[in-house]
């Protein structure tokens, strides 16, 4: 068995041809994953609408219906649906936040 994980599809959804071209491209994907037997968690199928206007339509990838996120991961970064990183920069203080609390729970244990 072959899995599909992060394949990613984008397209311009703001007119009525549009929406039917992004469409027509998951209708593809779908049919050349079925037959390269390509398998894809059901679950981790999603659509990110980007943009402040964006109508937000609802896709279908084969017969299922694709539910949507607010954020998504690319290249280890996380973005959201106004191309805003404020999530990931509050990820990375967390972190760093951790370390630096390892660091000094390591420092204080010396001392003592």
């Amino acid at each position: 068995m072959k899995l599909g994980d992060d394949t990613k599809l984008s397209g311009e959804a703001d007119t009525l041809e549009g929406r039917a071209a992004l469409q027509e491209d998951l209708d593809k994907l779908e049919e050349w994953a079925n037959k390269n037997l390509m398998k894809s968690n059901k679950d981790k199928r999603k659509v990110l609408h980007m943009g402040k206007h964006n109508p937000a339509v609802q896709h279908r990838l084969g017969s299922t219906w694709l539910g949507s996120r607010s954020v998504e991961r690319e290249l280890g970064v996380l973005v959201d649906k106004q191309l805003n990183m404020s999530k990931q920069c509050a990820a990375a203080a967390k972190k760093a936040n951790r370390m630096l609390g390892c660091i000094h729970k390591g420092i204080t244990t010396e001392i003592k």
